[in-house]
């Protein structure tokens, strides 16, 4: 009965592992947007490193603060230097996980919330995003639009620029995800 149950449980773990794989962004686009009354502003950080793990439903996105690219090169100065202060803290992660099921072996689109820990500006945060999972042909779509309350990350916002910079910035993300390949 033992070696029975044994092999049930080997068989099954191989059949999960053959389907189950890492995936890594093939592209990858995060970009912001903070309305106000006196100026908007938007950035866009293209190629951030984002992996998927389809057996773990683990998502995990790192973005280099410097790499967001903005309008006007002084927003991009003030944002390095003043908001984000990239010397200290030069990276915002994300690592999280898929709430619900999703089969990442057929065609689909899934709705989902992806709960985890951001970590930006020397603040780690419980946060919970929708999101939406598409499935085509072995490739995966992954996209997300939420908000960011900037003073929940103790980023300061002087107050001569308080009718500049938004409260909450909304924030998009979309990565068209490949298997990484195995040799």
């Amino acid at each position: 009965m033992f070696k029975k149950l044994l092999l049930s449980f080997t068989v099954v773990a191989i059949s999960s592992s053959i389907f189950a794989q890492i995936y890594v962004a093939k592209t990858c686009e995060v970009s912001f947007f903070s309305a106000s009354p006196l100026e908007n502003i938007e950035a866009i950080a293209k190629a951030p490193k984002t992996f998927l793990n389809t057996s773990t439903n683990d998502v995990q996105i790192q973005i280099t603060n410097t790499a967001f690219m903005f309008e006007k090169p002084l927003m991009q100065e003030h944002f390095n230097e003043n908001y984000m202060e990239s010397e200290k803290y030069p990276n915002t992660i994300f690592k999280g996980k898929i709430n619900e099921k999703v089969d990442f072996t057929k065609d689909g689109e899934h709705k989902v919330t992806v709960t985890g820990k951001m970590s930006m500006h020397g603040v780690d945060k419980d946060i919970t995003i929708n999101g939406v999972v598409k499935v085509k042909a072995g490739e995966i779509t992954i996209s997300s639009t939420f908000k960011v309350h900037v003073a929940d990350y103790k980023i300061k916002v002087p107050s001569l620029y308080i009718q500049n910079i938004a409260e909450d910035v909304d924030v998009k993300l979309n990565a068209v995800m490949g298997p990484i390949k195995k040799n």
